[in-house]
């Protein structure tokens, strides 16, 4: 195809910067549960403890996924950052309680939903790579759940100051990964 320059995973420059995001926004999304535990522990909340430790172990399985088919020599280069940010988006609500912290989870998964579904969608478009779309399904389908749950237990309506904190969460990820693409 012309102007898809393919490298030797045989993946395009196109899935390429994808992957680069898809593997960033995993490892942060890893720490936004680290964060949540690191706060949490502190008020014992049995609750969020253990709704963090499952979704952060979902988030660890998609991280190895990804890293089973991306060579580390194409991973983003901001690592460390992804990792404090992350850390921070799941810490600072944790500081707020329970509907902090869902209403945070919500807002990273419908952005991560999206964020999948171009990916899946460019995937059938051109009929490549089936390992991959199947890969991509099953990780948004996860990620859909998180959502679902965490948006099951945000009682509505949000306060200004929620409301804001989550449009700067969804602003944040999207320039991650804008910036994964690239570095």
């Amino acid at each position: 195809m012309r102007g898809v320059i393919e490298r030797s995973n045989a993946y395009s420059v196109y899935l390429e910067r994808e992957l680069r995001s898809d593997h960033a926004g995993e490892t942060g999304a890893i720490y936004i549960y680290k964060g949540i535990i690191a706060i949490v522990k502190l008020r014992k909340d049995q609750e969020l403890i253990s709704f963090a430790k499952h979704h952060g172990a979902t988030e660890a399985e998609h991280l190895q996924l990804i890293e089973s088919i991306f060579e580390a020599k194409h991973r983003s280069c901001l690592l460390g950052p992804w990792r404090i940010a992350g850390w921070l988006t799941g810490a600072i609500p944790a500081l707020f309680g329970r509907k902090a912290v869902y209403a945070t989870i919500d807002a990273v998964e419908t952005f991560v939903e999206q964020h999948y579904q171009q990916q899946i969608e460019y995937l059938q478009k051109n009929g490549s790579h089936d390992d991959l779309l199947k890969l991509l399904i099953r990780c948004q389908a996860d990620e859909i759940n998180h959502k679902n749950e965490a948006r099951s237990k945000v009682v509505s309506p949000r306060p200004l100051t929620l409301r804001l904190w989550c449009a700067l969460v969804g602003g944040g990820s999207a320039v991650a990964v804008l910036l994964a693409r690239q570095i």
